[in-house]
């Protein structure tokens, strides 16, 4: 899957969240990102995980983390996605996967016995000069905001 690895310079993604904000990553020079990527809104398990992260938001602020989730969905699922449950970060609606192509994180999956191709649960953590600080593949997904502030 992903070939990025600590170390390494994250990707120069740009995309649009829900509400059509176009969103670089040059706009988080100095701050340390996440940038979550998640299979579906609305989900379980992207529910699960997208709420670990809002109720921990304060701890990832004053840590100096912004957080970006993303996923394949159009603006308006993830508008809908984000209301509902009142997350406090934008989600990027990547619809053509340019910024999920990028990481790495789009190739074959399995489900329930059945195989095709979607989005890997993976969370790249990025310092602030936009160098990759971690990877992490296997999120754990009501506790992932602990995974990322360890």
């Amino acid at each position: 899957m992903t070939t990025l690895k600590k170390g390494d310079q994250a990707p120069n993604f740009s995309a649009k969240d829900q509400d059509g904000t176009v969103h670089t990553l040059a706009d988080y020079q100095g701050k340390k990102l996440v940038v979550f990527f998640y299979p579906k809104a609305n989900t379980p398990g992207c529910t699960a995980e997208a709420c670990d992260l809002r109720d921990n938001f304060a701890r990832f602020q004053a840590n100096n983390y912004a957080l970006l989730g993303v996923s394949a969905d159009n603006a308006k699922a993830q508008a809908n996605f984000k209301n509902k449950f009142e997350f406090p970060f934008p989600l990027l609606a990547d619809e053509d996967k340019s910024v999920i192509q990028a990481f790495g994180v789009w190739g074959p999956k399995k489900f329930m016995g059945k195989e095709y191709d979607g989005i890997h649960r993976t969370t790249f953590v990025i310092d602030e000069n936009g160098l990759i600080d971690e990877v992490i593949s296997e999120v754990k997904t009501k506790d992932h905001a602990a995974q990322i502030l360890k």
